[in-house]
């Protein structure tokens, strides 16, 4: 339960600027609903275990709602790379800081880089995989262990803005995403 209460803080991580890592997981774990959710959680992992097919359903369903979660708050906190670049934009590197300094282990992380859709797709593949590999290169310095971690590129395949004819959108686009595998 602790680990779910801690993943699910991680979809409220704010901004640098924002309040600190530790009051937003004390927010978010004493909130009645998320204590819920996690109770209803760990009852159907449970029951899950006793039934394999219900146990991968349940699972997936949990990574689901906690991936939804992550991308959401992602969206409304996003940083992005400099274009053409696996280089963030600056301030940008507080969200890999406090992923890292939360300490969560047993789970595999998910780290996928995108583009916007300027340039030749394959060079968009390959430079979003530089960006992957970069988020991975921070997260391990930082003490995530590589083990737990698999880059993604995703070059312009999945956008958060369409169309992205602005530099504003075109930004939005070029960033990191971090999944839960559980």
């Amino acid at each position: 339960m602790n680990r779910l209460l801690m993943m699910l803080s991680l979809s409220l991580l704010p901004a640098a600027a924002h309040a600190d890592f530790l009051d937003t997981v004390k927010s978010v774990a004493s909130k009645p609903e998320v204590q819920a959710a996690a109770k209803q959680a760990g009852n159907k992992a449970v029951e899950a275990v006793k039934k394999s097919d219900v146990a991968k359903s349940a699972t997936g369903k949990l990574e689901k709602e906690i991936n939804t979660r992550l991308l959401s708050e992602a969206a409304k906190n996003q940083c992005s790379f400099k274009s053409d670049s696996d280089e963030l934009e600056p301030g940008c590197d507080g969200k890999a800081q406090k992923l890292a300094a939360a300490g969560i282990s047993g789970f595999k992380f998910e780290v996928s880089g995108h583009t916007d859709t300027r340039g030749q797709a394959e060079h968009n593949k390959q430079l979003s995989a530089k960006r992957a590999a970069a988020m991975v290169k921070q997260l391990v310095a930082r003490g995530v262990p590589d083990a737990e971690i698999i880059a993604v590129g995703m070059g312009a395949e999945k956008p958060l803005v369409k169309p992205d004819n602005t530099p504003a959108k075109q930004a939005k686009n070029r960033r990191y995403e971090v999944r839960v595998r559980l």
